[in-house]
Formats: structure tokens, C-alpha cells, sequence
């Protein structure tokens, strides 16, 4: 008996290492979430790829499964010209196969989000690789990776795994004492004394475990302690927030299906610090006459005291609309929106992302520093034909004289130095 009771600790200990194994194998199997990677895929990818044919660029699906270097991919896809610049052979193959064609940089992206891309590619190309030909007489189950069924059974089986090694445990240690109280076993037909079991004695054994217990406290602490980080990671982080606005304005029809410049309404971006909240006057180039009828225009005509069968307005009755704001940064923050719009020459949509597809504006970026750090860190900088920039070379240039610069000659007297 004692050695059936080592031979099935040592079995107990496999099945543990194997299921934890088993969990750990799944966890990296999960990498990349496919349905976000769609998501990003349709707003940045579609003008230019597919995944099962060749548009302006390569089809995906084959190109990205038999490239097996990820870390490679995702600085092609954050910034192929830094790669084509530091004379990267496969950069420099694809680069010269496409005819010298430059892939947009796409400084925005996280890692994560090139990873996601990845797996809703990868994802599927396997599901069109595995879908029936036309005319074929079987059908293949397209490969769509595991599902939320397959993970509740896994961690059910390693729950009850567990729950039997301990009933079995029990068992055997029950045994062990009646074999060293009993050495011989007499069956007799007399009467059995019904004895009253406690049963948190199990419970109490527990309690007394050392092992378990130091056992039970690591847990307990690894999963408060996770549960800490990631709360305090995600705080004042409000990427998805979608407030409830007065006046239902679609920027899917105004940006998307109008073309409508972002800048026509928000002026400030090219100009100021603030990308700046449209007057009404502005809706009213175009709503004076378009769209009369609709309740949400009346919300505009209420807020302006005007009348529309008389075409006058009344000042006595005009009062503002009170726009929730989105997109809201710390007060130490400071951005300006005229640096990354006008020097920069970027576009709203590498922070406010696809606008022009959205039914009701929600943050889309997650604003933080880590993620404003990375951008910075793969945009480059075009110094050529720049006024700052050439302002700054003169003052350098005078500096290697020796002659006297002030401060004026820096900047130091613009109004955002001090005023902001």
C-alpha cells in the first residue's frame, strides 16, 4: 500500500505538470486578437492589399504565412523605409520588385496592433484555404483556431484533475491508517456502530498543510497582485469612449460620403493649439437650405433663435450647445495640434482614427504616453523645406562661429513658450 501511494503521488504530480503545460501551450497559441486585427485591417490595409489576390500591393494571405520572422513584418509594416534605408535584402527585394513603389508608414500602429493584423490574416487565409473548390464533392472544416468551448473544457478538466488527486489522496491516506491500526480484517454479522463525521475535517487537514497553505497564499497574491497592475495600468485610459452628444452629427456621411475636410469644421487644427469646436454658422452654410426637415437641424435652429419660414434670427432666444468632450488629455499634458497637422503633415485619422467611418465619434487611440512615445520613435522627421528647421541649421551654423545667438533667435519669444 505504501508504495501504490508513491507510485500514484508521482502519477498526481504528472497530470498537474502536464495540464499546467497544456494551459501554458494554449495561452501562446492565443497571441493576436483576429477580430481587432479586422477591424485595423479594413481602416488601414484595404486600399491598397487583399488577402486572396493581388491589388496595388501583394496578396496577404500567402505572403504573410510564409513569412515566419514576425519582429520583421512588424517594422516593415510600422516603417518599411527605415528598413529599405538601412539596405534590409528583403525590404530592399519587395521595394524593387514593386518598382521603387513606397509603402505608406504606418507610425501609429502599436506592435499589438501589428500582431492582430497578423493573426486575422493568417486566420483567414486558412479559412479560404481550407473552404470547398468549386465543384469539389466533400467539404473541409475551415481551421478557425480554438474555441471558447475547447477552453472551458480545458480548465475543466484540469479543476476535476484535481478535485479526483485530492479525493484520492483522501482515500488512500484512509487506507494507509486502517492497514496500521488492523492488520487483519475480520468480517463478522454484528451490528456497525454509526460514528458522527465531521466533515470540515478535511477542511482543518487543509488548513494544517504548510505546503497548501503557502500554496493557497501564492495564488492568492499573483492573481490580487495582477488584478492591481492591470487596474492601475488601465486608469484614465478611456480608449472606447462614446459620449451621448445633443445633436446626432454622422461624420460617416459628412467625412465619409460628403468628403468633407476634417478642417472645414475643426479650423484650429492647422492653425492653433486647439483643433477647435465648428460654430453653428458653419452648419448653417449648408443647412440654411439641405436637410430642413430633419429634428436634428431644428436642434441647431433652436440653439441659434432661428426661424426657419422667416429666415431671421431671434438673439433673445440663442444659447449654446453643450458638447461633450472626447478626447481629454491630463492638464501637465501638453499637445498642439497645429505641430502635428501642419509641421508634421499628418493626418487626423493617425490619432482619431477611421472618422470618416464612424456613425458617432468614440476615442479611438488610448492617448497615453507609451503609445505617444512609440510614435515619436518611428516618425521621421522632414527637415526639407521647413522654416523651423532651417532656422534652427542658420543658428547652429552660428553658433560653430563663435558668434552670439540670444534667445529671441531660438524661439524664446513666442507666445506658447510661456502661454498655453
Amino acid at each position: 500500500m505504501r508504495s501504490f501511494s508513491l507510485i500514484f503521488k508521482q502519477f498526481s504530480r504528472s497530470v498537474l505538470l502536464i495540464a499546467g503545460f497544456a494551459f501554458l501551450g494554449f495561452s501562446a497559441y492565443a497571441q493576436g486578437d483576429a477580430a481587432k486585427g479586422e477591424a485595423i485591417f479594413k481602416a488601414k490595409c484595404t486600399t491598397c492589399h487583399k488577402i486572396d489576390s493581388k491589388l496595388i500591393g501583394p496578396a496577404l494571405g500567402p505572403t504573410v504565412t510564409d513569412e515566419t520572422d514576425d519582429k520583421w513584418l512588424t517594422h516593415w509594416i510600422e516603417n518599411n523605409q527605415a528598413l529599405i534605408a538601412a539596405k534590409d535584402p528583403k525590404a530592399l527585394k519587395i521595394y524593387n520588385e514593386y518598382n521603387q513603389s513606397g509603402m505608406t508608414v504606418f507610425g501609429e500602429l502599436t506592435d499589438g496592433d501589428v500582431a492582430n493584423i497578423l493573426a486575422y490574416v493568417r486566420t483567414t487565409w486558412k479559412t479560404m484555404q481550407a473552404a470547398p473548390k468549386p465543384g469539389a464533392g466533400t467539404q473541409v472544416a475551415a481551421e478557425t483556431g480554438p474555441s471558447d468551448l475547447v477552453i472551458y473544457a480545458l480548465i475543466g478538466v484540469i479543476v476535476l484533475a484535481i478535485i479526483i488527486i485530492l479525493v484520492l489522496n483522501k482515500v488512500i491516506a484512509t487506507l494507509e491508517r486502517l492497514l496500521s491500526k488492523n492488520k487483519d480484517f475480520v468480517f463478522e454479522d454484528e451490528a456497525v456502530e454509526v460514528v458522527a463525521v465531521d466533515r470540515l475535517a478535511g477542511i482543518k487537514k487543509l488548513a494544517k498543510n504548510k505546503k497548501f497553505v503557502f500554496f493557497a497564499l501564492l495564488c492568492g497574491t499573483l492573481a490580487l497582485g495582477s488584478w492591481t497592475w492591470v487596474t492601475m495600468w488601465n486608469t484614465n485610459v478611456h480608449q472606447g469612449y462614446q459620449p451621448v452628444q445633443p445633436i446626432k452629427f454622422p461624420h460617416d456621411l459628412h467625412a465619409g460620403a460628403m468628403k468633407i475636410d476634417c478642417q472645414y469644421c475643426h479650423s484650429g487644427a492647422y492653425k492653433s493649439k486647439n483643433a477647435s469646436i465648428p460654430s453653428l454658422n458653419v452648419c448653417m452654410n449648408c443647412h440654411k437650405v439641405v436637410k430642413t426637415e430633419s429634428p436634428e437641424i431644428h436642434k441647431i435652429y433652436d440653439a441659434l433663435g432661428y426661424d426657419p419660414q422667416t429666415q431671421k434670427y431671434d438673439s433673445t432666444k440663442a444659447r449654446p450647445i453643450q458638447w461633450v468632450r472626447i478626447h481629454n488629455l491630463p492638464d501637465f499634458a501638453y499637445f498642439n495640434h497645429s505641430q502635428h497637422v501642419k509641421v508634421a503633415g499628418l493626418k487626423c485619422q493617425t490619432c482619431h482614427g477611421p472618422v470618416q467611418t464612424m456613425k458617432e465619434v468614440y476615442q479611438y487611440s488610448p492617448l497615453t504616453m507609451k503609445w505617444c512615445i512609440q510614435c515619436h520613435k518611428r516618425t521621421d522627421v522632414n527637415t526639407k523645406g521647413n522654416a523651423y528647421y532651417e532656422n534652427m541649421i542658420a543658428v547652429h551654423d552660428l553658433i560653430k562661429q563663435g558668434k552670439k545667438v540670444s534667445e529671441a533667435a531660438m524661439g524664446g519669444i513666442e507666445c506658447g513658450k510661456c502661454h498655453y
